[in-house]
């Protein structure tokens, strides 16, 4: 009786569609292309097959950025760069044009339009982005409704090691801001925000914070707009979510401490403009306020009454920090801002580094930024 009704049920089961078929396993010939191949000495060799294209490169986030790739059997074309420097590291193939992910390697970078893997190359020690073995806080996901933009949204809150134990604690926040066509995952996934988090609070380097990742596209660019407008129409419909609903949600669910000495902001590119200007508009509201690589439009149109103001901001702001790379493309703007910021007489700290417009500075960034929030003194 059960195997006739085994054999029912398979024979109502619908035929196998195309997206399940290419679920099943692959011949041995496809199956056997590994990509990417990191080897002892931090070389790493890329694997794609792309049997009728012309042209196939790699490119990612390390130094001489793009190599091209030489075709082999079976039209599988390889190439092996390195040796790279431990670390993770944005990368994808571009074939006869056209950007794409490794299709060998299941790790990507969660961006609005995927086109982006990552490569991890390990070293000998663990860096303060690894997975140690420390005390471990937890990524919380959630959905929320959104007043002021009309709709649900997403974002992710980190809560420190020994959350849910004391539950008398309260904990300062950090508002952690991603770059155009990234959202509120990319800071974990990418950036490891949450393993850096973990390791400084355990060396007791960083004090233990909730940290809140949301997604900064909250208005959707408009057809036939320009640039300029659609990221001026961004930056006051994010600005309305964070203060109306982003920062309300988070007080009344976590265990945060309020008040402006408890709440710190800072961003990369699209997020450090956001974060800039958002935080000195509102002194009164973020005591600790930074920049990665910051895009940052037209300071003196968008920031004037903060400018305005010198001795209200060095009185309110704790902490104004700012970095961008000697190779960034931002690097100007920020040189600019560090020039505006000394002629008005307003504390703050800029900081050219090496490295251009990429996560491994980023997470730098992070380390250096983290410690030095939400200090008594």
């Amino acid at each position: 009786m059960k195997k006739s009704l085994l054999l029912t049920a398979l024979l109502l089961l619908p035929a196998p569609s195309r997206a399940a078929e290419a679920l099943t396993p692959r011949p041995p010939q496809l199956a056997s292309i590994i990509s990417p191949e990191v080897h002892l000495d931090r070389t790493v060799t890329f694997r794609v097959r792309a049997a009728n294209a012309t042209n196939v490169t790699v490119s990612g986030e390390w130094p001489d950025s793009s190599k091209a790739m030489a075709k082999g059997a079976a039209g599988v074309w390889t190439t092996t760069l390195g040796p790279l420097s431990p670390g993770l590291y944005g990368y994808g193939f571009t074939v006869d044009g056209f950007r794409t992910l490794d299709p060998g390697n299941a790790a990507v970078k969660p961006m609005r339009s995927p086109t982006t893997s990552i490569l991890e190359v390990p070293g000998e020690r663990p860096s303060l982005f690894d997975f140690q073995k420390v005390p471990h806080g937890v990524v919380r996901l959630h959905e929320y409704e959104s007043r002021s933009l009309g709709r649900r949204r997403s974002l992710r809150v980190y809560t420190p090691p020994g959350y849910d134990a004391k539950r008398w604690t309260r904990y300062p926040v950090l508002y952690l801001l991603h770059g155009s066509g990234d959202n509120e995952a990319t800071w974990t996934v990418l950036g490891r925000a949450h393993f850096v988090a973990d390791n400084l609070i355990e060396q007791r380097k960083a004090a233990p914070m909730l940290i809140v990742m949301a997604d900064g596209h909250a208005a959707p660019p408009k057809p036939g707009g320009t640039n300029a407008a659609a990221r001026s129409r961004n930056m006051a419909a994010f600005e309305g979510d964070l203060l109306q609903d982003i920062i309300p949600f988070v007080e009344k669910n976590y265990r945060a401490k309020s008040g402006r000495q408890h709440r710190a902001i800072i961003g990369l590119s699209m997020g450090g403009g956001q974060s800039l200007t958002v935080g000195l508009k509102h002194p009164e509201l973020f005591a600790w306020v930074g920049g990665m690589s910051s895009a940052v439009s037209e300071p003196e149109t968008t920031l004037r009454e903060f400018l305005s103001a010198s001795a209200v901001a060095n009185q309110k702001l704790a902490l104004l920090w700012f970095a961008c790379g000697k190779e960034d493309f931002l690097l100007k703007r920020n040189q600019e801002l560090d020039a505006l910021l000394s002629e008005r007489g307003i504390r703050h700290e800029f900081h050219e580094t090496p490295g251009n417009h990429s996560w491994p500075v980023w997470r730098r960034y992070l380390v250096d930024f983290m410690p030095r929030i939400f200090l008594k003194n």
